[in-house]
C-alpha cells in the first residue's frame, strides 16, 4: 500500500504471526465490543469518555489504537518529521488484533504504552486490561482492516469539520506532546490531511452510527447508550424469540440475584430481595400494557401531554401443589409471591388463581382456577416466580385461551427462566411476552434450574420439606 503523501518507511518491525480472526473467538462470551473512529482531533476520546460516564452499571474498558504504533529504530527517529504517522502501516495491527481478540474472549491483556516524544514504546511497562462488559476500541484507522472491524459489534464514526479538528490538533501536540506550531501544520499538510482524505474519509462507509459535531452531540450518545444497554442485557435467547424480554441489567440486580440466591441468606433477606426484584419485573412488564395519550392541566396551570394507563387489566397467579408421602396435597411454590408487587404498583387490581397440581414433573393436572367473569376482556399479567420445565405455565396459558383471552394479551411475568421452559411456551405462544430478571443455564436431571435458587415457594413463605411434613401429619 502506498503512503498517502510524502515520505512512508516500510519494513519497520517484523510482524508477529497472525492473531485470530473473528472466527476464532469463543461465541460464549458476551462481550460487547465498540470501533469509535473519526478524524484526528474530531472529539472521538470525547465521545468514549461519555459512554464510558453512563454506562456506569457496567464494566467498561477503552483501548486506544496509538498504543500499537510501531517503534520507531534510532535511524527512523531522526527523521521522524518524514515520517507518516497517519499510514496503515505506522501501527502493528496484528498484535492490535491479538489483545482485542482476548479481550472478546474474556481474557485479560498487557496493552503496550507509546511515548509520542521519543516516537518508541515504553519496554519496561504495559498497561493491564481486563475483559469487561463493554471494550471500546478508539483510534483513526480502526475500520481500515476488516479482521479488525469483523471483531465488533457496532461502529461510530465521529464527524468533526476540518477547521475544528486542526484547532485541536494544534492544542493537543503542543501542549501535550511538546511540538512546536510550525511542525504540526507542516505534518498536517503532508500527511495528516492526505491519510483522512485516503484511509480515514473512505471507511466511514462501514460505520454504523455516524454523529456530528463529535462530543457535543448529546442526543447522539443518549441513543447509543441506550442501544449498548439493551444489547447487553439481551441474552441470545431474546434474539430467538423476540417476545422475550430481560430486564436491563445493573450492579443493584445483579447484587440481589447474589443475596437470594446464596443458600445461607436469611428468609428475612430472601423475601425482601425477592420483592424488590418481583417489583421491577412488573414494573417492566407494565411497560408493554397499551397507553392512550392525555392531556392534563397542572398545579401551575401548564398544560401537560402525557399517556393514560391500561384500564382492562387483571393478575393471575399460578399456584402449585405437590403430593407428600401421604398423599395429601400441599402449598410448594406459588404465583401469590408476587402479587403484593402487582397490588402496590396497579391500585385496586383484580387477581385471580390457578391452582396446579404437582406430583413428579410430568403429572400436570389442572384442579381448580377462579378468575374475573370479564377476564377476556382484560390484559392479563400471569404470575409465577420460576419457569423451569414451562409445564404449569402451559397449562396456565392454555386455560386463559380457552376463557376467551388473546394470546397476545397474555404477559407472563417471572423472577428466573430456564432456557426449556421459554423454548416450549414460546414456540407453542408465540404471541404472549415473557419478561423475567435473568435467564439461567439450563434444567438438571431433577428438572430444576441451574444456578437457579432453589423451591423459591418454600423460602419465600418460610416452609420446608420438614416442616410441610410436620403440618400434614397434624391434619
Amino acid at each position: 500500500m502506498e503512503a498517502a503523501a510524502g515520505a512512508h518507511f516500510s519494513g519497520l518491525l517484523p510482524s508477529s504471526p497472525s492473531s485470530p480472526s473473528s472466527a476464532d473467538v469463543d461465541s460464549s462470551m458476551q462481550h460487547f465490543v465498540i470501533g469509535v473512529s473519526g478524524g484526528t482531533a474530531s472529539g472521538k476520546t470525547t465521545v468514549c469518555d461519555r459512554i464510558i460516564q453512563q454506562l456506569h452499571d457496567h464494566r467498561v474498558v477503552l483501548v486506544s489504537q496509538d498504543s500499537f504504533y510501531r517503534g520507531l529504530t534510532a535511524e527512523e527517529s531522526e527523521r521522524a518529521h518524514d515520517y507518516n504517522f497517519d499510514h496503515p502501516d505506522a501501527f502493528d495491527t496484528e498484535q492490535l488484533l491479538e489483545c482485542m481478540g482476548k479481550l472478546k474472549a474474556g481474557q485479560s491483556v498487557n496493552v503496550p504504552i507509546y511515548d509520542f516524544k521519543s516516537h518508541k514504546r515504553c519496554s519496561d511497562s504495559f498497561r493491564k486490561v481486563n475483559a469487561s462488559d463493554v471494550i471500546i476500541l478508539e483510534g483513526i484507522l480502526v475500520f481500515h482492516d476488516q479482521r479488525v472491524r469483523d471483531l465488533m459489534d457496532m461502529k461510530i464514526f465521529v464527524d468533526a469539520d476540518a477547521d475544528v479538528r486542526l484547532t485541536r490538533r494544534i492544542r493537543r501536540d503542543t501542549v501535550e506532546r511538546g511540538r512546536d506550531i510550525d511542525s504540526v501544520l507542516e505534518q498536517y499538510g503532508r500527511f495528516v490531511k492526505p491519510a483522512f482524505d485516503d484511509f480515514v474519509l473512505p471507511s466511514k462507509k462501514y460505520a454504523d452510527v455516524i454523529i456530528p459535531r463529535g462530543g457535543e452531540n448529546h442526543v447522539a450518545i443518549d441513543l447509543i447508550v441506550q442501544h449498548i444497554r439493551t444489547k447487553l442485557c439481551q441474552h441470545d435467547l431474546c434474539k430467538t424469540y423476540p417476545n422475550v424480554y430481560v430486564i436491563q441489567s445493573t450492579l443493584q440486580i445483579r447484587g440481589m440475584h447474589t443475596l437470594i440466591r446464596d443458600r445461607d441468606v436469611t428468609i428475612s433477606d430472601f423475601v425482601f430481595y425477592s420483592d424488590r426484584l418481583i417489583r421491577l419485573v412488573v414494573e417492566h412488564g407494565l411497560g408493554h400494557l397499551p397507553f392512550t395519550e392525555k392531556q392534563i392541566v397542572t398545579p401551575t396551570g401548564s398544560v401537560y401531554m402525557g399517556v393514560d394507563f391500561c384500564k382492562k387489566l387483571c393478575g393471575v397467579s399460578v399456584v402449585r401443589r405437590m403430593l407428600s408421602c401421604s398423599n395429601n396435597p400441599y402449598r410448594k411454590s406459588s404465583g401469590e409471591s408476587m402479587e403484593n408487587a402487582l397490588r402496590a404498583c396497579c391500585k385496586g387490581i383484580k387477581i385471580g388463581k390457578i391452582l396446579i397440581h404437582r406430583d413428579g414433573d410430568n403429572g400436570k393436572q389442572l384442579i381448580y382456577h377462579k378468575l374475573p367473569n370479564d377476564i377476556a376482556e382484560r390484559h392479563v399479567l400471569l404470575l409465577d416466580p420460576v419457569l423451569a420445565t414451562g409445564n404449569s405455565v402451559y397449562q396456565a396459558i392454555e386455560l386463559l385461551i380457552q376463557r376467551g383471552v388473546p394470546e397476545n394479551r397474555i404477559i407472563f411475568l417471572n423472577l428466573i427462566s430456564a432456557p426449556e421452559g421459554i423454548h416450549r411456551v414460546c414456540k407453542r405462544f408465540p404471541s404472549i411476552k415473557i419478561v423475567t430478571s435473568e435467564i439461567d443455564v439450563a434444567l438438571n436431571e431433577d428438572f430444576r434450574v441451574i444456578p437457579g435458587l432453589g423451591e423459591f415457594g418454600d423460602r419465600y413463605f418460610g416452609t420446608d420439606d420438614l416442616l410441610s411434613q410436620r403440618f400434614m401429619a397434624a391434619v
